[in-house]
């Protein structure tokens, strides 16, 4: 037999119209600069969208030019995710937390032709925009203040547009979005994405697992935009029909959970440094907010701890620890008990739930180390590398693969991890962050989540120590909670409970916060940089 099914486009503008007449009545809702909320239905956001296309079209963009946002989580945002790549163009979302050097080299490096920035970014966008060359800038004013002389409104631009225009029709193949690294190890590269590989990625999030989203939830992204596509939710949420809350700056802990009570969120997902200051806040007043009882949470970005995802279910708030990165779309991995687990008991399901846990659909991962493919034993390490249709093959305008990908075409993560019998990866360390003690290697993310369990404990971050013996030692830099205490001796007395004693720290930092980076990861190149030589110059240790 040779016919099969129709060659149908996998591409974001079938989702931009499903939203506009099936689910023209579910809502996205935003918090402005003010505080206030902002809400309109998706029937809205989808003429706004294919106005916003229409007009980009008008205004000249072709197929492939690439369209910056510098943009908190807001509903211009949400229509820029579709109106650029449904108008031809290509989404790339600008990293504002970077340094005003590294955010001119990216735009420059992708060549953006329009800029389309948030009015309360204009002080950071003017340090930058002397050192980049876009046509045209579209000013978002959600503050209410007038568009500044030298930059043209979004709401002009929108009105030049029709939504009624015809939309080009894209092949599944073109690029319609690309983010950058954060640049933490040489340049940040470009990442760039298909419409193939994001509807693709979308269905996979849709799935029942791992995030099971659909026209019954309110979806918050906490995780910007601008990181990896938001993880891909502003996709996925528009994609289910769920009502969409976009945070907009409002980002602490209190900000966040009066929110979530205002609109009932149902889903949610950021980086664990968030997640940490609002379980905190649960504790702290565990009155004083009345969440939904379907509400759960996506944590990524770093690993998130066993503490936290106990600490959440107090709360009645499930936690499912999630994996990837910008080369991924950034989806890979998702940790739910099979169904064949559910007669662990509390501490063995704990133990998988901590994990970064099984690949999802369409990822293929192994382990490699020196000896070749890892064995599925839970113990042996190596790195991960992973291979899909929406994983990139290369870095924009990169010039060479280099060492990125292997020669049978798998990409290298970078991340070390061991993989169970049942499938389930956890991640040890990241190549660079590994502590090798007298040619043993000691996972800093082990000891790391394992200190964040301790009730003292706000955030831990061990290094790799230079030490005149064993070469390196772990050293851990420690913030307390509010109002607690702890020593080294306590610190060290916790580890010792689960961890052989040639693991345990030889010395422990406390400090008052621990560096970042853009995207919310401990910065460990800093804390290095600060402390490798504490060991040598100081007490010793061993």
């Amino acid at each position: 037999m040779r016919a099969t099914m129709m060659d149908y486009p996998l591409t974001l503008t079938h989702y931009l119209e499903r939203a506009g007449t099936l689910l023209r009545d579910s809502e996205i809702v935003t918090r402005l600069p003010d505080k206030s909320l902002h809400r309109y239905l998706y029937g809205d956001f989808h003429r706004r969208a294919r106005r916003l296309a229409s007009a980009l079209a008008r205004a000249g963009l072709k197929r492939g030019d690439p369209v910056a946002t510098m943009m908190w989580n807001n509903y211009p945002h949400e229509e820029c995710y579709f109106g650029v790549p449904c108008a031809g163009g290509v989404l790339h979302t600008l990293n504002f937390r970077l340094h005003p050097n590294d955010i001119a080299y990216i735009a420059n490096h992708a060549g953006d032709r329009f800029v389309i920035v948030d009015d309360v970014l204009l002080p950071l966008f003017e340090k930058v925009r002397p050192e980049i060359a876009p046509e045209r800038v579209f000013v978002v004013a959600l503050s209410g203040a007038p568009v500044p002389e030298g930059y043209e409104s979004y709401e002009d631009l929108l009105a030049t547009g029709d939504p009624d225009d015809d939309l080009p029709t894209p092949d599944e193949r073109d690029a319609c979005g690309v983010c950058y690294t954060s640049g933490t190890t040489g340049r940040p590269k470009g990442v760039v994405y298909s419409h193939r590989a994001i509807v693709l990625h979308t269905m996979a999030m849709c799935m029942t697992e791992p995030f099971g989203m659909s026209q019954h939830d309110s979806v918050m992204p906490v995780v910007p935009m601008f990181h990896a596509n938001g993880w891909g939710l502003p996709f996925a949420a528009a994609a289910a029909g769920a009502r969409i809350v976009l945070p907009g700056p409002h980002l602490d802990p209190v900000s966040l959970l009066d929110l979530c009570e205002a609109v009932q969120v149902t889903f949610a997902a950021g980086v664990p440094t968030i997640w940490n200051g609002i379980l905190q806040a649960l504790d702290a007043e565990p009155e004083r907010w009345s969440l939904d009882l379907r509400f759960r949470t996506a944590v990524g970005g770093s690993a998130a701890s066993e503490a936290m995802i106990r600490g959440f279910d107090r709360h009645g708030i499930r936690t499912i620890h999630a994996w990837g990165m910008t080369e991924m779309t950034p989806l890979g991995t998702a940790a739910l008990l099979k169904a064949t687990m559910q007669g662990l008991d509390e501490d063995a399901a704990y133990g998988y739930r901590a994990k970064q846990g099984t690949a999802l659909p369409f990822v293929d991962m192994r382990l490699m180390n020196d000896a070749g493919i890892v064995p599925w034993d839970g113990e042996t390490m190596g790195e991960v590398q992973v291979r899909g249709p929406w994983i990139a093959a290369a870095y924009h305008d990169s010039g060479e693969l280099g060492d990125k990908w292997t020669d049978d075409g798998w990409l290298r993560t970078g991340d070390v991890a061991t993989i169970d019998a049942e499938g389930y990866m956890k991640i040890t360390d990241r190549t660079k962050d590994l502590i090798k003690s007298g040619g043993e290697w000691i996972s800093s993310v082990d000891l790391e989540n394992a200190l964040m369990g301790h009730p003292s404990v706000s955030e831990a971050a061990v290094i790799a120590a230079r030490h005149e013996k064993w070469d390196e030692r772990p050293l851990a830099v420690i913030v307390l909670k509010d109002g607690a205490e702890a020593d080294a001796d306590a610190l060290q007395s916790h580890l010792a409970a689960g961890f052989a004693k040639w693991w345990l720290p030889d010395d422990y930092v406390f400090v008052d916060e621990i560096p970042r980076t853009s995207t919310g990861k401990f910065l460990k190149s800093a804390l290095r940089e600060r402390f490798e030589g504490l060991l040598v110059e100081g007490s010793g240790g061993g």
